[in-house]
């Protein structure tokens, strides 16, 4: 059984023990592929595993070997699920390793934007407090959550893992999902206008669709409260980033924080890097040491699954 990895470097930067995944098979494992590479290196291989290298159809024609694509990730948007299937080859994702670490990021976030600690201790460390004529000083107002509003979009495991630590925050919750019957008690499900229109800070935990594409748009932006937020932990091309740029510059929001960009890394004069009042992290939400090696328990897991017989985690 000859196993690939094709970019193992984001699970597992060195820290964690592969020897389960190498115990499967003849592993090879790469840190990184570049798309020029993908042919030779799954030549021949029953198993390929990949995190962002796409895989086509072009792809499956020429290797006529492979039978199993695990996905280091849960979307899927980088094999052609249809295509696979035609072919025989079974595709498999890892869904709700990392919901408590994406959680725990979006109110880091939140609690950035509204108690601005960063900002603080610069200043601190600048020598401002020691210069300061009183006990406590501040350099920009300081945000309550309590009675706060929060709009999540989306409601699965992520959305409401949000909306529990919300409401223990005394936060008010609104939800809209495709599928209202999943909405528990203490929170209200409402249409996107009222959710754009009531929130104080807005929560993007939605899957990217076309019908998403740019759920956050001009138009939306301008149904938002002035002086509200907006939080990115799902997907870049959710937010139209120039829309959002121009609606922090105006003063409109008070705040955008995003983990994710429609282009990952980006490319210089992105929309997003230097806007007003808006926090960019590196796609980082997911990658706690504790989130991955859950993911890689997961991979080997379904790569056992599959050589038994019994695959889980099927996609297509």
């Amino acid at each position: 059984m000859r196993i690939v990895v094709l970019d193992s470097y984001t699970m597992n930067p060195g820290d964690l023990d592969d020897t389960p995944l190498r115990a499967l098979g003849d592993c090879d494992i790469y840190p990184r592929t570049p798309p020029e590479h993908v042919f030779e290196r799954c030549l021949g291989a029953d198993i390929v595993l990949t995190n962002k290298v796409v895989l086509s159809a072009e792809h499956f024609h020429q290797l006529p070997q492979l039978r199993y694509i695990g996905v280091l990730a849960t979307g899927t948007n980088v094999v052609d699920l249809e295509a696979a299937r035609r072919h025989g080859i079974v595709v498999t994702n890892v869904p709700a390793y990392s919901t408590a670490s994406v959680v725990q990021m979006v109110f880091a976030l939140l609690l950035e934007m509204t108690q601005q600690v960063g900002l603080h201790n610069s200043k601190v460390q600048q020598g401002e407090w020691q210069q300061c004529a009183d006990f406590s000083f501040t350099v920009a107002p300081l945000v309550e959550l309590q009675d706060k509003t929060l709009g999540i979009i989306g409601f699965g495991s992520i959305g409401r893992g949000v909306a529990a630590v919300a409401r223990a925050f005394g936060m008010k919750v609104l939800v809209h999902t495709r599928t209202p019957s999943a909405v528990g008690t203490g929170v209200l499900h409402t249409s996107l206008d009222n959710l754009f229109a009531q929130s104080d800070v807005i929560s993007l935990h939605c899957p990217l669709t076309p019908d998403s594409h740019h759920l956050v748009n001009r138009a939306r932006l301008a149904q938002m409260r002035p002086g509200s937020y907006l939080i990115n932990t799902g997907r870049g091309p959710l937010v139209d980033e120039r829309a959002l740029a121009a609606a922090l510059k105006s003063g409109h929001l008070a705040g955008a924080a995003v983990d994710v960009l429609s282009e990952e890394p980006p490319r210089q004069g992105s929309p997003l890097l230097g806007a007003n009042n808006c926090i960019v992290t590196p796609h980082i939400a997911w990658a706690t040491t504790a989130a991955r090696q859950r993911l890689l328990d997961t991979v080997i897991a379904n790569i056992r699954a599959f050589i038994d017989g019994k695959p889980v985690n099927q996609v297509n």
